[in-house]
């Protein structure tokens, strides 16, 4: 069902012209655009940075690893699901990972910024693409499952729009979210991507539940890496001159596809039901029970 972000009316249609007010968003570079005062800058991310995301993400370990764990994820909780909705899908990678594992679900992606929307749109040619705030989404009930790949830590209202999320959930449905795990590993790198936090799990799992979901996954990962994430995030603890935002991801190919066999590693381990306590990311999956 749609839903009217100017007069709150519910509808079923094909067209996004409200039939109560007779609002219908406007098109940005060839994109439907729900927050269209957002689609170029806001405080959450810097629009030049899809570019380079766009470049890395193929061949780097931890785009690589985290795509092959939300695609577990998906298989295992919601191997029936028909839609998916991806909040925040930026380049389109994860979506286009998921796309090919999954040839017949409908998948959606959105993106605050017309930006990101761009290079999504090459990756996923015929998939519809849209601009919008993710606390305020314009559908109610629609969507089996809604992903969140690393957004939640840009926006200040996260609670917010995990309500959200709850809301555009079909019943029996739910989430799979990933987010950057423990305050200490608070850095310049977080500062620089315009994160607000790094959480605990404590808090993700109180802030989900108090949405509505029931959690089915919890789990961290990275896991074996996080000394080497601490020493490093040690080096630049503020944002000055000095540092450099792609040093992490100047590695050589070598140790690359080792890293990447590593998190393959524990992947295995998460697929055979072993709640990883610490990492430097948390995987959460949770549903949006019948009623």
């Amino acid at each position: 069902m749609r839903v009217c972000l100017h007069c709150s009316h519910r509808f079923v249609s094909d067209q996004w012209t409200c039939p109560a007010c007779g609002t219908e968003p406007e098109c940005r570079a060839g994109f439907l655009c729900f927050a269209p005062e957002l689609a170029a800058a806001n405080e959450g991310f810097s629009a030049d940075y899809f570019a380079r995301l766009a470049e890395l993400e193929p061949d780097h370990f931890w785009f690589r690893a985290r795509n092959q764990l939300v695609q577990w994820a998906f298989k295992k909780h919601f191997s029936s699901a028909q839609t998916f909705l991806e909040v925040g899908c930026g380049t389109g990678f994860v979506l286009t990972g998921i796309r090919r594992q999954f040839p017949n679900l409908r998948v959606a992606g959105t993106d605050v910024f017309t930006e990101g929307l761009g290079f999504a749109r090459e990756r996923l040619p015929g998939v519809e693409l849209f601009q919008m705030d993710a606390r305020r989404i314009p559908f109610e009930a629609e969507y089996d499952v809604i992903g969140a790949f690393d957004v939640l830590e840009h926006i200040a209202e996260d609670e917010q729009v995990l309500a959200e999320f709850y809301r555009c959930c079909k019943p029996g449905g739910g989430v799979i979210l990933t987010v950057p795990q423990h305050r200490f590993l608070w850095s310049a790198a977080d500062q620089y991507a315009y994160h607000k936090r790094r959480y605990t799990r404590r808090e993700l799992l109180s802030k989900v539940g108090a949405a509505g979901f029931e959690i089915s996954l919890v789990t961290s990962f990275v896991s074996t890496l996080l000394p080497m994430m601490f020493v490093s995030r040690l080096r630049h603890q503020k944002l000055d001159a000095s540092f450099d935002p792609y040093d992490e991801f100047m590695i050589g190919r070598a140790v690359n596809r080792t890293l990447e066999f590593v998190l393959l590693a524990e992947r295995k381990l998460i697929e055979a039901r072993v709640s990883l306590p610490a990492g430097g990311s948390l995987l959460v999956v949770a549903r949006r029970m019948h009623g």
